[in-house]
C-alpha cells in the first residue's frame, strides 16, 4: 500500500499549527473526520487510541518525520491524513529535533501485517531526502499530493 493509495488533498494539511504531538495528532484526526473517513461520533475514541500508541512510544523517528499510528476496529479500511509544518513540532523524536512532516494513519484492528507494511512503507518514502525537501517546498496541498503519487509511480 502505497502513500498515494491513502491520501488525497482533502486530507493534506500543508500549515499545520500544532506545536506539540498531541495536538498534531488532534489536528489530523480532525482533518479525517471533516473529509467523512472518520464518523464524529468514534473521533474521541480513535484520537485515544493513536494517543495510548503514541504515549507508549513516540513516532517521531528523526529526520523531521512522525507517524503516529493505530490500529482500530472503528474503521474498516486503511486511512490517513498528511500535515507539514514550517516551523516544527515538538514531537519527543529519537533525534530530539522537531517535525515537519506528520504522516498520521489508521489500520483496521486484525491486521497486522497491513500495519506493518504500511509502516515500513511510509517510513522508508519520508526517509528520502529528496522527496522530504519536494514535500516541504509544495506550496499547496495539491502539490505535496502530486510529489506523493510521483513517489509512489502513480
Amino acid at each position: 500500500m502505497e502513500l498515494a493509495d491513502i491520501l488525497s488533498p482533502a486530507v493534506i494539511c500543508p500549515e499545520m499549527k500544532a506545536s506539540n504531538r498531541w495536538e498534531a495528532i488532534d489536528e489530523l484526526i480532525a482533518i479525517l473526520v471533516n473529509a467523512g473517513q472518520i464518523q464524529a461520533e468514534y473521533r474521541d475514541a480513535i484520537t485515544t487510541v493513536v494517543k495510548r500508541r503514541e504515549t507508549s512510544m513516540s513516532t517521531g523517528i528523526g529526520f523531521g518525520i512522525g507517524i503516529p499510528h493505530a490500529s482500530t476496529d472503528l474503521i474498516t479500511e486503511v486511512i490517513g491524513a498528511f500535515g507539514r509544518s514550517k516551523t516544527g513540532i515538538q514531537f519527543d523524536s529519537l533525534d530530539n529535533q522537531p517535525v515537519h512532516l506528520v504522516m498520521l494513519f489508521l489500520v483496521p484492528q486484525g491486521q497486522f501485517q497491513k500495519h506493518l507494511h504500511t509502516l515500513a512503507k511510509i517510513a522508508k518514502s519520508l526517509h528520502k531526502k529528496e522527496f522530504r525537501q519536494a514535500l516541504e517546498d509544495a506550496p499547496d496541498a495539491s502539490a505535496m499530493f502530486q510529489t506523493i503519487r510521483n513517489e509512489s509511480g502513480k
